[in-house]
């Protein structure tokens, strides 16, 4: 059952949202609601993956009180030994159904044997509700004083807003929100922000990450099956993919804390208009926020973080970047982008390093010039690395990114080149070809400025919401303009745009990021 869909917009969710407000008249009754409506919601998929999610709530759970009290007791050696037994469950676990084909596909490959692997069926969102559960232990061994009880555990984990594509959370953000004893005088409230940023969250989704999607497609299969893209083409399909995925995130991201907050919850922010980063640090600040976070809590600092000097510090930063990548699936092609990012980050902090000590580096970092250096340097290597983010294997990578390169050289349709017949002399000294569809590239190019002015221009739907607090963070920035209020006029904008997105849902395409 996707948000985007006609069965969870018009029965599951209304359904889930009267029961919650009609029976939940207490804060067990409230939760058992919310239980049962995740339980129903990931069944929908496949009631097969109930077969991991409830013995890992149960297992996880049992784990996490055995360490409290270990805690509790002075018994940290104990508490340390159920720790290493509970993040090596999780993460054999998620080894097994996420990465067991992906090692033994290259086991094959090096040694030249044929193992053959059983089918295994992939639970969606096992990275996300696996990272939580192995956060909620860290924090547990690291004193956090949670309160424990299974019914609002298994709510914590199991929460249907982003149990498949997170949010990631952490057990202290979600449980405390549970334990109020009344939630009615904020009914109107929760509604009208929770409904207003699922409506731009369905839109932005069904209208324009769906609605660019038709041309993402064409660059990337071209690719994959061995053509020659050339300039206009590759960098068509790159910057689509970019806007794409942008928005296919952004969309989610919008639903789930819109959903949660219908049932009175904040969830933390987890997308803040990353294209506007001026560097590859700010860029991970904006981007997946909850995963940069979860990352560098319980894997960068653990490693030694920046405490370890230079050189330790770039290695963590790599050795990070590499697993985060690993995260997003099993396949070559993830870890090189996560490996892109960690290199990114090096450099970041080299160039942060130098401007510390040179003061000619430190003026042109702070002059509009080198702010501006600094967007388009950070959005193109973005660009770069969302090539082997979507290319299914790196031969399509190297294609595409080899079309962007220019080896290819440059084709512009014939209706575009007509018009521009005076320069037909220049345009063949520069080796320009004419050919193609004028429509697809007009179309293309023209979904891709619109997209592109709206990531860098506009404000995000946290700031457009400032005054109904969407999140558990303030936003630091509200718009003079665009700014949500409980009137009329709102009303009307949420329920038109709401209205455009159902429309645009026909197509009933899955997040980009539920595959993770």
């Amino acid at each position: 059952m996707l948000f985007n869909s006609y069965e969870f917009l018009f029965a599951f969710f209304p359904v889930a949202i009267a029961a919650y407000r009609l029976l939940g008249r207490s804060q067990d009754g409230r939760a058992a609601v919310l239980l049962a409506a995740s339980i129903a919601f990931y069944a929908s998929w496949d009631w097969r993956f109930l077969a991991l999610l409830l013995p890992s709530i149960l297992v996880n759970y049992a784990l996490g009180t055995i360490l409290r009290r270990s805690m509790a007791s002075g018994r940290h050696a104990s508490a340390d030994a159920i720790l290493v037994v509970g993040v090596t469950l999780n993460l054999l676990v998620l080894g097994v159904f996420k990465y067991a084909g992906f090692v033994v596909a290259n086991v094959n490959t090096l040694a030249g044997t044929d193992y053959v692997l059983a089918r295994i069926i992939l639970p969606l969102g096992i990275s996300f509700f696996t990272f939580e559960q192995i956060g909620f232990l860290i924090d547990l061994r690291r004193g956090h004083p949670y309160r424990l009880n299974l019914l609002r555990y298994a709510v914590f984990v199991a929460f249907f807003p982003r149990l498949v594509a997170g949010p990631i959370l952490r057990f202290g953000e979600i449980v405390p929100q549970l334990q109020h004893e009344d939630r009615a005088p904020g009914l109107a409230a929760d509604l009208a922000v929770g409904l207003s940023i699922f409506a731009i969250g369905l839109a932005k989704k069904a209208l324009l990450a769906d609605g660019i999607s038709p041309f993402v497609a064409p660059s990337f299969d071209a690719a994959a099956s061995g053509q020659h893209l050339d300039l206009f083409m590759a960098w068509g399909g790159a910057l689509a993919y970019t806007c794409q995925l942008y928005f296919d995130f952004s969309g989610y991201s919008d639903m789930a804390i819109g959903a949660a907050r219908c049932f009175g919850i904040r969830f933390p922010q987890n997308f803040n208009s990353p294209y506007k980063s001026a560097s590859i640090i700010e860029f991970w600040r904006r981007w997946h926020m909850t995963l940069s976070r979860f990352l560098r809590d319980y894997l960068y600092i653990p490693l030694g973080g920046n405490r370890r000097g230079k050189i330790r510090r770039y290695v963590n930063l790599l050795i990070t970047m590499v697993l985060g990548g690993l995260w997003h699936g099993a396949n070559w092609t993830f870890l090189a982008w996560g490996a892109l990012h960690g290199t990114y980050l090096m450099v970041n902090h080299a160039w942060d390093a130098a401007a510390s000590r040179t003061r000619a580096v430190a003026a042109f970092r702070a002059s509009r010039a080198g702010r501006g250096f600094g967007y388009v340097i950070t959005f193109l290597a973005v660009v770069v690395a969302w090539v082997f983010f979507r290319a299914p294997t790196f031969h399509a990578g190297w294609a595409v990114l080899s079309g962007m390169a220019g080896m290819h050289g440059v084709m512009l349709p014939a209706a575009i080149a007509d018009p521009l017949q005076p320069l037909a002399p220049v345009f063949a000294a520069l080796g320009v070809r004419i050919g193609g569809s004028g429509a697809q590239f007009i179309d293309t190019w023209l979904w891709i400025a619109a997209l592109l002015a709206l990531a860098f221009l506009a404000p995000n739907t946290q700031e457009i919401l400032a005054r109904g607090h969407p999140t558990l963070e303030h936003p630091a920035h509200k718009p003079k303009r665009l700014r949500w209020s409980e009137s009329p006029a709102w009303a009307v904008a949420a329920g038109l745009t709401a209205f455009l997105g159902v429309l645009s849902v026909t197509r009933g395409s899955v997040f980009l990021y539920w595959q993770f």
